[in-house]
């Protein structure tokens, strides 16, 4: 057996499962078992079928799935329903008492109407069978009529096991396009489902006059003057006389036509409509293929005159018209029609002799019609018979009709819609006020105005609301087909007298057109000699507030220089439309510019606002926020006891207010902590625990998810040149040696803050003299179009010039390594070490006997007076006896004493005992306990630190100019 489509079909008894031989167990069921297992088909199925089961298999839909889409909103009056009523009422009287199940369904998929041969029927299905509003689309229902049948555009048979779902292996169905016959789009689907042993052949014939039936309906709603022009169109072709010829819309002309491409062939139908005259015109299409449009003048019956345009492949005759077997007769036209005068063809309707001369139109292509008058196939079913039986697949068909000057309107209004569409598109790509302006002046240039200016309040530029936008404007785009006409240049305040039309159009608030500026007395009053030379390029003008929900922000000025024709009032809506919608774009650029603004003056206020003076290290910073959105990347440096600095680098995850505010006080923990003296493992461990617990405490994330940080912190110490690294899932430091060699340590990476329970571990390396240490943010070296170790190798390369200074390395990374348009923030911190010199280094060690007390001070004094530190030395000697005393009694011994001649002098004692001492104040009838008191007095700052080996006491006494 050959289907009509030209694809043979297996055949075999139909049964309910019984029997020698089922079909369900061969056939097409054992082809689809083992297309499920995942084999390979290439014979067996018909190539419609297998197509559909590997698209169903690519979306991932399974046949066991018994659920589909339902949509409770599809328009029961749609205009395919309203047509298809009558149809399917006749249609369920002719199937009366058979298990027949009709069902229409709009070009979506979606079933609009049902019907039933037998009412008892429904009943006994399920709700997806009977009910209106189930999707039956191929990418949710799998391999079905409707589906296909939209998939295919054209007449398909589905069988039992050929269907994807397992729910409906037992039925059979035929689906047929409807087509809209003017424009030829596919506006539904036909569909007969019934079980498989009611099959028949005759039922081809059946669904396609009923669809047919449908589609003249849907020309029924079509004005008179359309079909009119179209009746003119088919006399024209039955007076030549030329024998059958076959003809198609665009739709079945060119398969998978492109939209570009569909566009292009409308707006040039239309071009012809508008020129009235006889012409011919190639369009190239966007595969290489080219289509000729050819336009006629024809004149209706009733004295419409118009143009048809029609459209022809290569190679096909070009200048022939299409013909009918017979004169057709008058088209009825509807009472009361709205007159629309143009229409756009897809497939011009054949003519159908019926009983009595009566002219039916019906959809497909235009060919000669057998004595016997019956119903031929669509143009879709024509294309495929006529490939199955070796004859020319139809080369050309009528694309538009219509009249003249309606043609020059609606080939205006297409271009206007198009330019609206692009502006859609165009407008608003980024949260730049500026940028968005631009993009307004360069959607308009030149298809709306030769030249655009565009005035912006300066508080809008900050991203302010404007109080009064006429006292403050400030040319922000100046944009057109030249350069060099005398605009105010950008940047420059813009003054307009009371009678300008820009300053007109911001009082009012709507749209001022100026069709001929020569007889614009306000405007050639502003300024004679500016506008004098102004009319010697451009003569008309639309001047255009740029309001926004109440808001306004400016003005766009459109001019027009090359078209002799002024603006209109048509091109006044146009640029109203035009500035309406930018001004919405410009207006939530602005607010996103204020609140960009205000979180960055958070963010940069949370970062410290200077170094501290210490000689320890040589340091430069640098903090870039992102282009989109201010993130939570901060750095700090803090000067720690025994001459020690600790340098921080962290990222807080997100964006925006919340990211900075949470920056804020995870910096401030970080710092607290570091003064605590407590080494990096642990501060990380006591930041992890922090982050954890704002998580928890975040009434948003509902103790559910993490805020998440990553933090860098390295100890300096410049007394033995090593440095003690760890960091939370943040990236290593870069190390540059004095002599230029860049390398990235290997650190232990560690969880990121605020997963919790992970420990943290610390690294210590030897850094010389010289070295250089370059912390950074993950904004620096991460970019989606950039490969990492690409990076990498670029930072390497930016950082291996040893005579670079801090600043001059972050300004060299930044310049060369950061991404130019950097999609997260940027940290980035510079730290050239220095070693301290060890003449200013004093050390000894003494055993736990209270006899030695007096030693130490002595020593004290002698070295203090080599430094030239004698007006020091008092206060030293009684807060390093002190010190040393607190050892020997509370602590253990050895003990060590050390003295640095820093900034400050810092007196150290240490010892191998975990105890810390507490600072108290002591009775009057304590006999101790006021040594710590003497040494807070005595010091700037006092504390303890704890090593592997036990603890150290430290004090820094003020040099006093010595």
């Amino acid at each position: 057996m050959v289907r009509s489509d030209g694809e043979p079909i297996l055949t075999g008894r139909a049964t309910d499962g019984t029997g020698p031989a089922p079909f369900r167990d061969r056939g097409p069921a054992l082809f689809r078992e083992r297309f499920l297992q995942g084999e390979s088909l290439e014979t067996g199925v018909r190539t419609s079928i297998l197509s559909s089961w590997q698209r169903c298999r690519s979306l991932g839909l399974s046949p066991d799935r018994s659920d589909l889409p339902f949509r409770e909103d599809f328009d029961r009056d749609d205009r395919i329903a309203r047509a298809a009523v009558p149809v399917l009422d006749r249609l369920e009287s002719r199937f009366a008492g058979s298990a027949m199940n009709i069902s229409v369904a709009d070009a979506n998929g979606t079933v609009l109407l049902r019907r039933f041969g037998e009412a008892s029927l429904a009943r006994g299905l399920p709700d997806i069978q009977t009910v209106p509003g189930f999707v039956f689309a191929e990418q949710f229902a799998g391999t079905n009529g409707i589906g296909l049948a939209l998939a295919e555009r054209r007449l398909i048979r589905v069988y039992g096991a050929e269907h994807f779902a397992e729910r409906s292996q037992a039925s059979a169905c035929r689906a047929l396009p409807v087509r809209d016959p003017l424009s030829g789009r596919i506006e539904g689907v036909l569909c007969f489902g019934y079980p498989r042993g009611f099959e028949h052949p005759a039922l081809d014939g059946v669904i396609r006059k009923a669809a047919a039936a449908i589609e003249r309906r849907l020309l029924g709603q079509s004005s008179m003057r359309e079909r009119s022009l179209l009746r003119a169109y088919l006399d024209a072709g039955a007076e030549t006389g030329r024998g059958p010829h076959h003809g198609v819309g665009v739709d079945e002309l060119v398969q998978g036509l492109r939209p570009a491409d569909r566009a292009t062939l409308l707006e040039k139908a239309a071009e012809l409509i508008a020129r009235a005259q006889r012409a011919a015109v190639d369009v190239p299409l966007t595969d290489g293929r080219r289509i000729t449009l050819v336009s006629r003048l024809m004149t209706s019956a009733s004295g419409v005159e118009g143009i048809a345009v029609e459209a022809v492949l290569s190679g096909a005759p070009r200048y022939e018209a299409l013909v009918a077997s017979r004169p057709p007769e008058p088209v009825p036209a509807l009472p009361g029609e709205p007159v629309r005068g143009v229409a756009s063809v897809g497939t011009p309707p054949p003519v159908r002799p019926g009983q009595g001369g009566t002219l039916t139109l019906t959809p497909g292509p235009l060919t000669a019609v057998p004595a016997s008058g019956h119903l031929h196939a669509p143009a879709s079913s024509a294309r495929t018979a006529a490939a199955a039986d070796g004859s020319p697949a139809p080369d050309r068909g009528l694309l538009m009709v219509g009249e003249p000057h309606v043609g020059t309107y609606a080939l205006a209004a297409r271009r206007r819609l198009e330019l609206l569409s692009e502006a859609s598109a165009r407008i608003g790509t980024t949260l730049d006020v500026r940028r968005t302006a631009r993009e307004l002046a360069e959607t308009a240039v030149p298809r709306l105005a030769d030249y655009v200016t565009i005035d912006l309040a300066e508080p809008v530029l900050r991203g302010e609301e404007a109080a009064d936008p006429r006292d403050d404007l400030r040319r922000t785009v100046v944009h057109g087909i030249r350069d060099d006409l005398p605009f105010s240049p950008v940047g420059k305040q813009v003054d307009y007298g009371p009678t300008v039309p820009q300053l007109r159009s911001l009082t009012r608030g709507e749209a001022v057109l100026e069709p001929d500026l020569r007889t614009a007395a306000g405007w050639l009053a502003q300024d004679p000699e500016h506008t004098d030379r102004l009319l010697s390029h451009v003569h008309s003008l639309i001047a255009v507030p740029l309001v926004a929900r109440g808001v306004v922000l400016g003005v766009a000025a459109f001019y027009r220089a090359q078209d002799p024709a002024p603006f209109g009032d048509d091109d006044r809506s146009l640029a109203q439309e035009l500035a309406t919608r930018a001004a919405l774009s410009i207006d939530n650029a602005r607010r996103y510019t204020r609140e960009r603004t205000m979180v960055l003056a958070l963010q940069r206020s949370l970062l410290p606002q200077g170094l501290p003076d210490q000689d320890t290290v040589e340091v430069a910073h640098r903090y870039l926020p992102a282009e989109s959105d201010v993130g939570g990347d901060w750095y700090d440096v803090i000067p720690l006891s025994g001459a020690r600095i600790g340098l921080f680098v962290g990222d807080v995850v997100g964006h925006g207010l919340l990211s900075a505010a949470t920056m804020g006080r995870v910096r401030t923990a970080a710092r607290s902590f570091a003064e605590l003296d407590f080494p990096p493992d642990e501060v990380l461990t006591h930041l992890d625990n922090l982050v954890g617990r704002l998580d928890r405490e975040d009434p948003v994330s509902d103790g559910g998810g993490i805020i998440g940080a990553t933090c860098l912190y390295a100890v300096y110490d410049p007394t033995s040149q090593s440095c003690s690294l760890a960091r939370a899932g943040h990236p290593p430091p870069a190390l540059v040696g004095p002599d230029g060699t860049v390398s990235f340590p290997e650190l232990p990476a560690g969880p990121p803050l605020g997963l919790g329970g992970l420990p943290f571990e610390a690294v210590d390396i030897h850094l010389p003299e010289g070295s250089r240490l370059v912390l950074y943010t993950d904004g620096l070296i991460e970019d989606r179009e950039r490969d990492v170790d690409v990076v990498l190798d670029q930072l390497r390369g930016a950082l291996a010039h040893p005579e670079h200074t801090p600043e001059e390395t972050c300004r060299v990374v930044l310049d060369t390594v950061a991404p130019a348009h950097p999609g997260d923030d940027i940290a980035l911190l510079v730290a050239r070490t220095h070693a301290f010199d060890p003449r200013r280094i004093f050390t000894w060690e003494l055993p736990a006997d209270p006899a030695r007390v007096s030693e130490v001070r002595a020593a004290a004094q002698r070295q203090m007076a080599d430094w030239g530190l004698g007006e020091a030395a008092f206060a030293a000697e009684l807060m390093l006896s002190e010190l040393v005393t607190n050892a020997i009694r509370h602590g253990t011994g050895p003990i060590r004493v050390r003295l640095l001649h820093d900034r400050s002098l810092i007196c150290e004692v240490s010892d191998t005992s975990s105890t810390a001492p507490h600072l108290r104040r002591a009775a009057t009838t304590d006999e101790g306990g006021r040594g710590l008191f003497l040494v807070a007095q005595l010091s700037q700052s006092w504390g303890t630190r704890y090593t592997p080996e036990g603890k150290v006491i430290w004090a820094q006494c003020g040099l006093d100019g010595g």
